[in-house]
């Protein structure tokens, strides 16, 4: 039996270096090879709920990678080709050297960027894309939005970069919150007015001449900014969100507008096997805009010393304290020391 390195999760939040079986390719699913991950906020949330039945879990949704095996229903890729996806918390993820792909969900990466950049991109895209145009009334093509606007609060995360990003493709104005250090960050994702979210952003936002806007996504805890948003969205306008509520939000303050509040969550779509091919469509329109220049990536950090439990463990620390706006990657081979990896 062939083995690989991976990186599970225990039971108690820890990473660990694996053994595994290597996976072979059947159906519709694709082998591949991965040559860089980058790490997320739904990572170190789902470490948390790994259990000892569920232990050791394989986490991981965002990479890019070389397909090395294909199964007898595949039709969208070859060996060989480099695809970049996000997957599905339903089967294990991407922090392994192999990953069993649907290929429904996966699409050829962008062929002008690096494995880095590129592994960036999958799962925010995903979010940002679905939120703007299956959640919110936006259209999702160039410039078909003129003089409709977005307020993005959490600018300068990996989710609001590649959303303002996506919405100025489309022709939206964007409004976005970050710190004043990250206001060169927003501007460099096509954001129009940076907003201080330590001001009284009603007043920031009135003094710019908007007295209502057409969305307004949120994608910090949306318990504190959902007054904001009732006050501030327009009759038939939407609220969305990607962060979950610890408390009741008040929406009945949206009712007398027919507003509507949204909520993303990407794995939504192959949790429940609907429309499980609209992400790889959606993927191939964001590597086709990121090659023509149209949309960068949100690459801010890449750790290229290997990917183990060490490397993999400092960038959860890192994107649970917030200290990464944009996206962390890490890149190279799997190489925890022989020591240290327990079979399984």
């Amino acid at each position: 039996m062939t083995m690989m390195n991976a990186i599970g999760a225990t039971a108690d939040q820890q990473l660990i270096d694996l053994q595994l079986p290597k996976p072979v390719a059947s159906a519709n699913r694709v082998l591949v090879q991965v040559e860089a991950v980058s790490v997320n906020p739904v990572d170190t949330k789902l470490k948390e709920m790994v259990n000892d039945t569920t232990a050791p879990k394989i986490l991981g949704y965002d990479a890019v990678g070389r397909v090395v095996e294909t199964g007898d229903e595949v039709t969208k890729f070859k060996v060989g080709d480099r695809v970049f996806y996000a997957g599905s918390t339903q089967v294990a993820g991407s922090n392994s050297e192999y990953q069993l792909v649907d290929e429904r969900l996966a699409s050829l990466a962008p062929r002008s960027l690096s494995v880095a950049e590129a592994a960036a991109m999958p799962l925010t895209a995903l979010t940002a894309y679905e939120l703007l145009f299956e959640k919110m009334p936006f259209v999702g093509k160039a410039n078909q939005n003129q003089k409709r606007t977005l307020l993005i609060i959490n600018g300068a995360g990996g989710v609001g970069s590649i959303m303002s990003q996506l919405a100025h493709w489309a022709g939206i104005t964007v409004l976005a919150t970050s710190s004043p250090q990250n206001f060169e960050w927003l501007k460099q994702n096509d954001v129009d007015y940076p907003l201080d979210y330590h001001g009284d952003l009603l007043q920031e936002i009135h003094h710019l001449g908007y007295e209502s806007l057409d969305g307004i996504a949120i994608l910090y805890n949306p318990e504190d900014y959902f007054d904001l948003a009732a006050e501030l969205v327009k009759p038939f306008g939407h609220i969305g969100s990607i962060v979950g509520s610890p408390v009741d939000l008040p929406l009945y303050k949206i009712k007398n507008k027919a507003a509507s509040f949204d909520w993303e969550y990407m794995f939504a779509k192959s949790d429940a096997d609907y429309n499980v091919n609209s992400q790889g469509k959606i993927l191939q329109l964001v590597a086709r805009l990121l090659d023509q220049g149209v949309l960068t990536s949100t690459l801010t950090q890449v750790k290229s010393d290997g990917i183990n439990a060490k490397s993999l463990t400092e960038a959860h620390r890192l994107v649970e304290q917030g200290d990464v706006h944009g996206k962390l990657v890490l890149t190279g081979e799997f190489n925890a020391p022989a020591e240290s990896r327990s079979e399984f």
